[in-house]
């Protein structure tokens, strides 16, 4: 995995640019928890993997650019797609996933 190690530095309000830098950190925490929860469980398939694996990659996306809101809203709704999922099958990685749902709102990215 791989994201960006510093916050938004067009922040100007010091107090902001401390909760980017937390909620930045917080979701690259929850994602290294989610990957390593479904790697601890043997019944995820190969395609939810993948898809988390995708959500991974857009999330690093957003983190690293300047997005529009579209491409945020897609990335919200991919999250929203994948807690659905795992919500009866792994409850743990869903209670992550919801938590990396709630990083990304606090981002606003």
């Amino acid at each position: 995995m791989k994201f960006c190690d510093s916050a938004i530095s067009d922040t100007k309000d010091p107090d902001e640019a401390g909760k980017q830098t937390m909620s930045d950190q917080q979701l690259r925490d929850l994602l290294a928890r989610l990957h390593q929860e479904l790697e601890n469980t043997d019944e995820v398939d190969a395609e939810t993997l993948e898809l988390v694996r995708e959500l991974d990659t857009e999330i690093n996306r957003l983190v690293e650019s300047e997005p529009g809101s579209d491409e945020f809203d897609n990335v919200m709704d991919q999250a929203k797609a994948i807690e659905t999922r795992f919500a009866l099958d792994f409850p743990v990685a869903e209670r992550f996933l919801r938590e990396i749902i709630d990083a990304l709102a606090k981002v606003g990215i």
